[in-house]
């Protein structure tokens, strides 16, 4: 299992957070996403049985509109 951070931006309040949690939740290597609005709104630490590209995450965030994900160092 490994975890990345990433920061999605686009999100605002805790119905963003649920659909974008929810979303990237459904894909089949990814196991949780934690998000957060505090410290950084968007901060995100996800957990994938294998590691997705950054381009494989933001086409699953492309199911719903409005999201862009980022690599954080």
């Amino acid at each position: 299992m490994m975890k990345k951070e990433y920061q999605i931006n686009g999100i605002g309040c805790g119905g963003c957070i649920a659909r974008v949690k929810k979303t990237l939740e459904a894909h089949p290597v990814i196991k949780t996403a934690e998000i957060s609005l505090t410290p950084k709104k968007g901060m995100s630490l996800i957990s994938m049985t294998e590691e997705l590209s950054l381009a494989d995450l933001q086409k699953q965030l492309n199911t719903i509109k409005g999201f862009t994900i980022t690599e954080l160092n």
